[in-house]
């Protein structure tokens, strides 16, 4: 059902805003003054499984249909105007975090015995994204009209994830979605948390390293040039440091036109080239592999794999959905090669345990509690200390790492200005033995 933006005022004379949906734009008038709103503007939005259509210029009419057609030109122009407003709303994004905030709201409003439409409506009309408003006023018409909000969210792939999908599916079915709801939000909630973390680790040095590339490809360009025409109108014998660091200088001054566009393509063929099945394999390999960053890399990878088989199957989603899912949900071919061993051994009736043993991928605490919990009928309670455990570790790495990288950087950055001054301030020194 189309679902349409509306401005207007209240019974009392009240601004009011806000969305409601109805068959057409004349249902949606209807509706809103049923509910003592007179509305002054409407526009129909759309979610982001739908296309937008292009708008369709009216025609005036003679007579009778002149007149309706005159009635007709004023909305019309407002949907131009409209479109400009909405030009932004094109480019923002749905984030995961909102998705969070949301599930945590319906979660108490379910919990609390809202129905569920009316508790999608009041999300809706809390939310700050315009663009998941849409969404979840669309979903919450779908509801209205019968649907199950698995089967509503199921239309807007890129906002509510497999996982997701799954788990709404299965509070639905077993009577317990506010408990569910709950979980999702701690999972979601955790893993912007985590995310946030290791971005924000990162952001710093890659900082860093733009200024520090900045700098000294100013001093190359703009600086040494200039000084190296002084050396050589005096006819000095350079050192050979500094001699290499005319050369480069030279290099960059007269070929950077070449370079940069050089660079842009080795990134994007490098690129390319990790997208495909044995590029994706090699990287994925060696990531694991790098001294600090593969354990880091390991961790949330071990992290990710306990907290959403953990979240999963606590809500009643069969082990192999949950498995297929939590493959989706970690982003190493490696690690997921050895989830579909885990997945055939499910299928035959067997441990989760052994292959995660036999593939040496997996630190031998995970396979140990994980046993413990097959034998003791507490898989999803050790799933979740494990992912408890590993998120700590993930936390004290990234920490170690953003202590380490600030020296680090600054000795680099310090390295390659410190060659620089050296190469020219040597030959300035000794001027007198290198003038012939």
């Amino acid at each position: 059902m189309p679902v349409f933006e509306y401005k207007g005022l209240s019974g009392g004379g009240k601004a009011v805003s806000g969305m409601v949906d109805a068959d057409s734009a004349r249902s949606a008038r209807a509706k809103l003054r049923k509910d003592g709103v007179f509305p002054t503007e409407i526009k129909e939005q759309r979610g982001s499984s739908e296309p937008e259509p292009a708008p369709r210029a009216r025609r005036k009419g003679n007579g009778k249909a002149g007149a309706a057609g005159v009635a007709e030109e004023e909305p019309a122009k407002k949907v131009s105007l409209n479109m400009e407003v909405d030009f932004g709303r094109y480019f923002q994004r749905i984030k995961v975090s909102d998705v969070a905030i949301t599930t945590r709201q319906m979660a108490t409003l379910v919990g609390a015995g809202i129905p569920l439409v009316e508790g999608l409506a009041a999300v809706a009309d809390q939310t700050d994204n315009d663009k998941f408003r849409v969404v979840l006023t669309e979903i919450k018409g779908k509801v209205n009209e019968g649907s199950s909000l698995a089967e509503a969210i199921k239309g807007y792939p890129k906002v509510f994830s497999e996982l997701y999908r799954n788990m709404v599916a299965a509070g639905e079915q077993s009577g317990t979605l506010d408990v569910v709801l709950s979980k999702l939000a701690d999972y979601t909630e955790g893993q912007v948390a985590l995310r946030s973390k290791i971005i924000g680790a990162l952001v710093y040095p890659a900082i860093m390293a733009v200024v520090g590339l900045g700098l000294v490809s100013f001093l190359m360009i703009a600086v040494v040039p200039k000084i190296a025409k002084i050396f050589d109108d005096m006819g000095a014998t350079l050192p050979l440091i500094t001699r290499i660091l005319i050369g480069v200088s030279s290099f960059v001054a007269s070929w950077w036109f070449l370079l940069i566009p050089l660079a842009i393509g080795a990134f994007f063929l490098l690129r390319r080239w990790a997208r495909t099945e044995n590029g994706t394999l090699l990287l994925d390999t060696w990531s694991l592999k790098l001294p600090i960053f593969g354990k880091l890399f390991l961790l949330v990878a071990v992290a990710r794999f306990a907290s959403t088989l953990s979240t999963l199957l606590s809500s009643g989603v069969p082990i192999l959905t949950s498995m297929s899912i939590v493959r989706a949900v970690v982003d190493n071919v490696v690690i997921q090669d050895v989830l579909d061993q885990v997945r055939e051994s499910v299928s035959e009736g067997q441990s989760i345990a052994i292959p995660l043993r036999k593939s040496e991928q997996f630190p031998p605490l995970v396979t140990h509690m994980i046993t413990i919990g097959e034998r003791t009928g507490e898989l999803e309670q050790m799933l979740a200390r494990v992912a408890e455990s590993y998120e700590a570790q993930v936390d004290r790495t990234v920490g170690m790492l953003t202590t380490l990288l600030e020296p680090v950087m600054i000795l680099v950055m310090g390295g390659g200005v410190g060659f620089i001054a050296l190469s020219v301030l040597l030959p300035m020194l000794n001027i007198s033995q290198i003038v012939r």
